[in-house]
């Protein structure tokens, strides 16, 4: 099979012939339909980073397919062209095929699919079959590799507790912060704003349902958002992830705020904690998702609750795929590249 493979740090990834996966007893082997990318694949990448990659490692944690070997332990009724999207990681031996605390993703002796082990940038892969969730029949397979990310913007409003009558100030209009505005808004925030410097994703934001975007570099935030709402942020999600948006989000809050961090920064930061202390902030900072995140945004989905299809702006062969992955470093038009294998 045809795989998109890491080789180094700054390096572009390499298309090589590899062979498909072996199945365990336990396991579904799915054929990928679509495989997105996440800004944590970028990170894991980007030049100069220390990397918990290995050369040769497939990325891929975001992808949907159809059921292509069944193993024959594997449990759940599963059978050949079941279409199904991944929760992307195995728990660890001790617990088998399920997580045992339900601690899923965040689980610490999970091996995460796309990192540690081969992910969906490929034309098969080999996963739990506790981890796969069957797609609703009116889900398509292209929506259905946007589960993941999705599943991670609503862990994040659902773990920031109650958002109804909120205001909502969601820092940078990536994958997550679109996602993040979808489910505040369902949620029942009164106004949801992002704020973000590409006039394209501001665009974009608007389209998934923002009730006002905001440009950062045209003013303060804050009094930007005070124009817009009559008040300061109840909520804060900063969905950006690097240095120094902590700090912005703790400046942003009012009162007795709360600050919900997904942003997954992967170098050091710092901010006064005297200033979150003056305030007596809240801070609850979210990676990942459970089952139950995952569940949500398929019947979201089902019902159609949203139209996921605006987050997509690329999709792509092999072919193209390293050049593609490389543009979305600096590409301000971009928003989810997805990778069609086969």
């Amino acid at each position: 099979m045809r795989a998109s493979v890491f080789q180094a740090a700054g390096s572009p990834l390499a298309v090589i012939e590899t062979p498909e996966p072996g199945l365990l007893a336990s396991d579904l082997l799915v054929r990928v339909a679509y495989s997105g990318v996440c800004g944590t694949d970028l990170h894991l990448t980007q030049p100069g980073i220390e990397t918990s990659l290995s050369p040769g490692a497939i990325l891929g944690h975001e992808f949907s397919g159809e059921v292509a070997a069944v193993g024959r332990d594997a449990r759940g009724g599963w059978r050949e062209g079941d279409r199904v999207t991944v929760m992307p990681y195995r728990p660890c031996p001790a617990c088998g095929t399920l997580c045992k605390d339900g601690l899923d993703i965040i689980c610490p002796s999970v091996s995460y699919l796309g990192i540690a082990l081969p992910g969906g940038n490929a034309q098969y892969v080999a996963v739990g079959a506790g981890q796969a969730l069957r797609l609703p029949e009116s889900v398509d397979l292209l929506n259905g590799a946007l589960t993941e990310p999705l599943a991670v913007g609503y862990h994040a409003v659902r773990k920031a507790g109650p958002m109804a009558g909120t205001r909502v100030l969601i820092i940078g209009a990536g994958p997550v912060g679109q996602a993040v505005s979808i489910f505040a808004r369902l949620a029942g925030a009164t106004s949801v704003i992002v704020s973000e410097p590409r006039a394209v994703a501001r665009d974009r934001a608007m389209i998934m349902g923002a009730s006002a975007v905001i440009d950062p570099r045209a003013g303060d935030a804050g009094e930007a958002f005070a124009d817009l709402t009559g008040g300061p942020p109840d909520v804060v999600f900063e969905c950006v992830g690097t240095p120094g948006m902590i700090a912005e989000s703790v400046r942003l809050a009012p009162l007795f705020g709360r600050v919900i961090v997904v942003g997954a920064c992967m170098e050091l930061d710092h901010f006064r904690p005297i200033v979150a202390l003056a305030k007596e902030l809240t801070f609850t900072f979210v990676l990942g998702h459970d089952r139950t995140d995952f569940q949500h945004v398929l019947d979201s989905l089902a019902a159609g609750r949203f139209d996921p299809g605006p987050l997509v702006t690329e999709v792509v062969g092999f072919d193209h795929f390293a050049t593609a992955f490389e543009g979305l470093r600096a590409g301000p038009d971009s928003c989810k590249l997805l990778l069609k294998p086969n």
